[in-house]
């Protein structure tokens, strides 16, 4: 791990000598532009007495070399706002290292109690998995990831082909912190619709222009009658009255058809900005070789075609940057010129035509190379991290040492897992705070993230990618009018309907039928597991009920008992959190009544 927290410290202090060398020179550019404006002011008054071409060449002289420092400026600005995301990136990784994930977005508005897994696992929200995880710089990259989290893959080659780009995106760091510092430092936020359904209507749009031969032609006459007839005014052959009648019929060209031109602005309405950030986060994967299958896919789809994705964008963004400008001043005179409205629609209009069809595969591309990025990134942050092998059949979890990943390495108690066949259950039991919903979420974590592709915390494990299904965490609903017996009913009628269905599950259970009473919780509880073992399932039930110990002995090849002991010794409770075979022995419930006064 040192190498890794060095690494973010030299980029830090790279980064950040980088920011205050620029940061000096942008100083010196903005007083040597002052400089430039005394010396133009001067000079112009002690040539006050020359005559105007004098006046006018020097003037343009001074401004061309103001415009050359201001586009100077603006360069090493955007170069200065780049080291500065940098060391913000490489600051706010230090941070993750020591598990505080504050500054990465964790997906709250995902947090959903209905589905199979995701609130048991803390997987979204503050101090979740996926804000662990998660350095994604585009929308798209960010719905791609929390997919692949809320539908894990349940193929052997697929996620053996995801490990291999995730290796792969691991050891280019550099590749990485560029396509996240590059999408970030220019993001905008956007509300509504998505880019791409904005994208996919345009691609829906009738052209209006570009197959019209009339604007073809007038597109070309405009400008070459203004250049005849100011030609002609020039040389004194016309007067001033037949531009003063062409200006407006020019005017009337141009402007016929704004309503037209305006509903196809509105349909990529203020998305050049982003198209440009697409355009070169495209252009960071199509400079890049891969070795990994998945990889040179993900770069194919993007340099298929008549030229790279990178470049189309970034000429559609050109189109729509020009359209956005079209109510300037300078809009205005060149729309009068040469239709330069016209133009740019009948530009967009052609792209729209020769790539709408690749636009899912490319936003597709940039979306699985994002994700990626941040699971290459979790590995590179976990060199100790192994990636688990992907059994064949149903089902297997095996494992040596598997802690959490959101716990402190340091001090992380970590245990195996053992299930080898179907079906097989371990019935966890053990006191309150002994560590059976820890290991729970321990076991439930990394087989989520082995069926992801990512690497596991563990010495070894080997799964069968099945679908994840848990309760852990069931509430009442006062919404639904629904009670937290209810609740949990409708949760496990869901497991059994799945059963039935000819799913293969892998079941995660935490105190099953806690809302009712004991004998109804006991005699439940039993039904229950010998219903699952019917079926053949797998997984692990948590339980307070010494009684659901005794059904290893009625499934001696289908049930396995372990236990989290609470160690009392005279006067004092120790924790282990060390997962032990046998039924659990001592519970700590009267004990802590005592500690507490209250009487027992």
């Amino acid at each position: 791990m040192e190498k890794i927290y060095a690494y973010y410290r030299g980029n830090v202090d790279a980064y950040g000598k980088r920011s205050r060398d620029l940061g000096r020179r942008i100083y010196g550019l903005g007083s040597s532009r002052l400089v430039l404006v005394a010396l133009a002011v001067l000079t112009l008054w002690l040539l006050r007495d020359a005559g105007w071409r004098c006046l006018t060449a020097v003037s343009v002289l001074y401004a061309g070399v103001f415009a050359f420092l201001m586009w100077l400026h603006n360069k090493l600005y955007a170069k200065k706002l780049y080291a500065e995301a940098m060391v913000r990136l490489n600051e706010n990784e230090l941070k993750g290292l020591d598990y505080d994930f504050g500054a990465f977005d964790g997906a709250e508005e995902k947090r959903d109690g209905a589905h199979p897994f995701s609130l048991d696992l803390d997987l979204f929200g503050e101090h979740s998995l996926f804000q662990s995880i998660n350095r994604t710089a585009t929308s798209l990259g960010r719905e791609r990831l929390a997919g692949w989290f809320l539908s894990p893959s349940t193929r052997k080659e697929e996620i053996l082909g995801r490990q291999e780009a995730v290796r792969e995106m691991a050891s280019l760091s550099a590749l990485r912190q560029h396509f996240y510092v590059t999408g970030t430092v220019r993001r905008e936020k956007r509300k509504g619709e998505g880019d791409l359904a904005l994208l996919e209507r345009l691609a829906r749009r009738e052209s209006k222009f570009a197959d019209s031969l009339v604007w073809r032609v007038l597109i070309w006459l405009v400008p070459v009658l203004w250049l005849a007839l100011g030609g002609g005014y020039l040389l004194g052959w016309i007067g001033g009255g037949v531009l003063n009648v062409y200006f407006l019929l020019a005017l009337v060209v141009a402007y016929c058809r704004s309503k037209e031109v305006n509903a196809l602005y509105a349909t990529v309405n203020k998305m050049e900005s982003i198209l440009q950030a697409y355009a070169k986060l495209m252009a960071c994967v199509e400079g890049q070789e891969f070795r990994s299958a998945e990889m040179r896919e993900i770069r194919g789809q993007l340099m298929k075609g008549r030229e790279p994705a990178s470049k189309a964008i970034k000429r559609l963004s050109a189109y729509i940057g020009g359209l956005d400008q079209r109510f300037s001043l300078a809009g205005l005179i060149f729309n009068i010129l040469y239709l330069r409205d016209t133009r740019h629609a009948m530009g967009l209009e052609r792209w729209n035509r020769a790539y709408a069809d690749k636009l899912s595969e490319w936003f597709d591309a940039l979306a699985r190379f994002d994700a990626l990025c941040s699971l290459g990134g979790f590995a590179f942050n976990h060199p100790d991290y192994v990636y688990p092998e992907i059994a064949d059949s149903y089902f297997k979890m095996e494992g040596k040492a598997l802690g959490h990943p959101l716990l402190n390495w340091a001090v992380c108690v970590r245990n195996d897992i053992d299930i080898r066949q179907a079906p097989r259950f371990l019935i966890i039991t053990g006191a309150n705070m002994a560590g059976k919903s820890t290991y729970l979420r321990t076991v439930g974590v990394n087989f989520l993230l082995a069926c992801v592709g990512a690497p596991v915390f563990a010495d070894s494990l080997t799964v069968y990618p099945a679908h994840l299904v848990t309760s852990l965490r069931t509430s009442d609903s006062l919404a639904s009018n629904e009670s937290y017996f209810f609740a949990e009913l409708k949760r496990l009628k869901m497991i059994i309907d799945r059963l039935r269905a000819g799913e293969k599950l892998f079941i995660v259970l935490d105190e099953i039928l806690k809302g009712t009473n004991s004998v109804d919780k006991q005699k439940g509880s039993l039904a229950l597991m010998k219903q699952l073992v019917s079926f053949g399932a797998c997984g692990i039930i948590a339980t307070h009920d010494l009684v659901l110990g005794s059904l290893e002995e009625e499934f001696p090849e289908q049930i396995r008992d372990y236990r989290f002991e609470a160690d009392i010794r005279g006067d004092e409770l120790s924790f282990s959190y060390r997962l032990r075979e046998g039924v659990a022995r001592n519970m700590n419930a009267c004990f802590l009544m005592r500690k507490m006064g209250i009487t027992v």
